[in-house]
């Protein structure tokens, strides 16, 4: 199973604000965590952003991390309402 990190403290903020609002939230990053390359409608980007991947956590909650197969790792980079992901 994978574990969520990150390294900003504003992504991780807003990751347990939503877990602590929303249970489906929470429920799909279990999900997530057990594989994140088929769960929660994953797929790889492309573009400035290959490498990492995109989830959809709620209808305009996206999750954007990268993978890290070894360790074991989700390295959150960005997550939040389309107007708050800036490219």
């Amino acid at each position: 199973m994978y574990e969520i990190v990150t390294r900003n403290k504003n992504v991780e903020k807003r990751l347990n604000d939503y877990i602590r609002k929303r249970d489906d939230i929470y429920n799909k990053l279990k999900r997530l965590k057990i594989d994140p390359r088929r769960n929660c409608g994953a797929h790889p980007l492309y573009g400035e952003l290959k490498g990492k991947w995109s989830c959809w956590l709620g209808s305009n909650i996206r999750m954007i991390y990268k993978i890290d197969g070894y360790l074991k790792l989700l390295w959150l980079k960005m997550l939040g309402h389309i107007k708050f992901i800036k490219f």
